[in-house]
């Protein structure tokens, strides 16, 4: 199976503005979408990552065409243009889909270079695809190895610790507008790991109180508890309004949950004091028009990549490091994979060899009419060591692929097989 049948197909913040990510945000977890491809024809093995700024589909095909119009209408509708959706995805194979994944592991990919939520987020998404059976020998051996490269990459740079995280960026541009935030009341609407990331920064800068608000309280109750702070259900949202400075909005909702009009009228109520917004949710928690309102500083999750230039030298150059390592990671995996596009010609060289060599030996022993089990056995002995001197070379030869592309590779697979006679077909085909 050649290698140009990995195929990886995505939408990022590099490719994609938030307001068309948040059309195709699969808010229902995992199961849903990779049952509803299962038995796609031409599609092998598969695995999903959904993430805020990323939906990405890794897969093994027998038929790419096929399969890149079907996860095309998946992400994006029957009805949407196909071409349209080119302006928006990215579509890789072979060693680019394996350099890409090893580079999002690596969280060289993120909106924020080094962040470490990637690669947990990786390791959810495969337990959810091997759970579902939807990976097999290819993928899982392929996401294994992302693992790998991501620890080494942690390992030999230092790219984590110039890093900052998606909530931590949004701790500092909150300290851009206030200045001082250890007065400052902070409300939290949703409790799930982003709003948990984000309050840890904020305690860590001395706010004043923390207080979350959720759908279900319990949640809001645990996660409060942890910061000594307070919470309140998702009803009372628009009256706490009235006694916060900074919202950090992180929910599942697929919906807007919080209108311009209804922080309007609250505004009235602050005596103008202003309110800071950041909507870290895809899709969006909080009404664009918010930015309308006097005093009122709404920022999205792709705003927030301005802030993370304030580490951007030291991490471009451990980036630097880490890019190397994927490159490296990336070489190795093919090499790995150009040794199991040859390895069933390998096997059937090898069977045909002892095959021919044990016939020959059979027909020699027969005709002696007289032969000691111990000659015997040195007969064999010979018979394979001459079978392994033959199979020495053409092993070599096919073996050899450390500077060889495919269309090379190939050609040396056809040339043995027909010089063997191994026969017509190629396990490439």
């Amino acid at each position: 199976m050649p290698a140009e049948k990995i195929l990886l197909m995505g939408v990022n913040h590099k490719t994609t503005p938030v307001e068309v990510r948040e059309k195709i945000a699969l808010s229902n977890g995992y199961e849903a979408p990779l049952t509803a491809l299962r038995g796609t024809e031409g599609l092998r093995e598969y695995y999903l990552l959904s993430t805020c700024n990323r939906v990405e589909f890794l897969l093994v095909v027998d038929d790419r065409e096929a399969v890149e119009d079907e996860i095309i209408r998946f992400l994006f509708g029957e009805q949407v243009d196909k071409n349209k959706c080119l302006d928006y995805l990215y579509i890789l194979r072979g060693n680019d889909a394996v350099h890409h994944l090893f580079m999002v592991a690596a969280s060289l990919d993120s909106m924020i270079v080094g962040e470490a939520q990637i690669l947990g987020q990786l390791k959810e998404a495969y337990r959810h695809a091997a759970g579902l059976g939807t990976t097999g020998p290819l993928l899982n051996k392929l996401l294994h190895k992302s693992f790998s490269v991501a620890k080494r990459v942690r390992t030999e740079t230092a790219i984590g610790s110039a890093a900052v995280s998606i909530s931590y960026a949004a701790v500092q541009l909150a300290k851009k507008i206030f200045g001082n935030i250890t007065e400052k009341k902070v409300l939290l609407i949703g409790a799930g790991e982003m709003a948990e990331l984000a309050a840890e920064h904020l305690v860590g800068q001395g706010v004043k109180k923390v207080v979350v608000a959720n759908r279900t309280l319990s949640r809001a109750v645990d996660l409060a508890k942890r910061f000594h702070g307070s919470a309140v259900s998702i009803e009372e949202l628009v009256g706490q309004l009235e006694f916060v400075d900074i919202i950090i909005s992180s929910t599942g909702a697929t919906d807007i949950i919080l209108h311009r009009d209804e922080v309007k009228s609250v505004m009235r109520a602050r005596m103008n004091k202003p309110l800071f917004f950041i909507d870290i949710a895809v899709p969006r928690d909080l009404d664009p028009g918010l930015n309308d309102l006097e005093n009122v500083y709404l920022y999205d999750i792709d705003d927030l990549k301005y802030v993370v230039e304030m580490n951007k030298t030291e991490r471009d150059k451990e980036a630097v490091k880490a890019t190397r390592i994927v490159d490296e990671e990336t070489l190795k995996f093919e090499r790995y994979y150009q040794s199991l596009a040859v390895a069933p010609t390998i096997q059937e060289l090898r069977e045909m060899i002892e095959q021919i060599s044990r016939a020959e030996l059979a027909k020699t022993v027969s005709k002696i009419e007289s032969i000691s089990a111990k000659d015997k056995q040195r007969l064999e002995k010979m018979a394979l060591a001459i079978g392994n001197k033959i199979m020495h070379n053409p092993l070599m030869y096919l073996k050899n692929n450390s500077c060889a592309g495919r269309d090379r590779r190939d050609q040396k697979v056809s040339a043995v097989r027909e010089l063997f006679g191994l026969g017509n077909s190629s396990e490439n085909e």
